[in-house]
């Protein structure tokens, strides 16, 4: 059972990133999240918008669990080098 719990640290299905810039009058969240499909696959959820507001969101299908957490990183990545923190 302690392999599963490694696991799910090293491979996170959910993440929040937030840039918070007062001078700018910045205030952003992006929320990601894996989910399950119907068709046994996965999607990654993205959300995003202002922090208090409801935000856009957009669902990207991919083929298996694994493909979504990948893609999840990746744009976490992405995001955290335009200055969003966990």
């Amino acid at each position: 059972m302690r392999d599963l719990e490694d696991q799910i640290d090293v491979f996170p299905r959910e993440m929040v990133l937030r840039r918070i810039d007062p001078d700018r009058n910045m205030r952003r969240f992006y929320r990601l999240s894996v989910e399950p499909d119907l068709f046994g696959g996965a999607s990654l959820v993205r959300e995003w918008g202002r922090i208090g507001r409801p935000g856009q969101h957009l669902s990207e299908p991919h083929a298996d669990e694994g493909q979504a957490i990948n893609a999840l990183l990746r744009l976490a990545a992405a995001k955290r080098r335009r200055g969003y923190q966990a």
